[in-house]
């Protein structure tokens, strides 16, 4: 029995292939891609100051244009929030009505950073 257990296992390993020694992986560097300019969402800092045009190209068109006196309210809507712009004639009185002070709010009226506001209205589709 034991001349049977002998045979079998030098006939399997008769069979077997040779396998070639394992090579080292080869590296070739891969060039790093360019990084992408991706546009940062306007600061409040950067809306204060600008001028309706300037605000509608970038949140696209108002939900409300409201002109009282020298003032002009323009708000903006979207699924998360309100922005509410006020713009008001530079102190010199000569030149466009500017942002001169900002309200944000979650559509249900509950407070929001004005910061994610600005953002979410941002990246809303449609918005040119």
């Amino acid at each position: 029995m034991k001349g049977w257990i002998v045979v079998a296992a030098l006939a399997l390993a008769a069979c077997g292939e040779s396998m070639p020694p394992p090579r080292a992986a080869s590296y070739v560097p891969v060039p790093a891609a360019a990084p992408v300019a991706i546009p940062a969402p306007p600061s409040i800092a950067a809306i204060k100051g600008e001028t309706a045009p300037k605000l509608i190209a970038q949140f696209g068109t108002p939900a409300m244009d409201l002109n009282e006196g020298r003032a002009r309210k323009l708000q903006f809507a979207g699924p998360i929030c309100v922005l509410d712009a006020y713009l008001y004639p530079p102190a010199s009185g000569k030149g466009d009505q500017v942002v001169t002070h900002l309200d944000t709010r979650q559509r249900d009226g509950a407070p929001i950073d004005q910061a994610s506001c600005v953002a979410a209205l941002t990246k809303r589709p449609g918005v040119r």
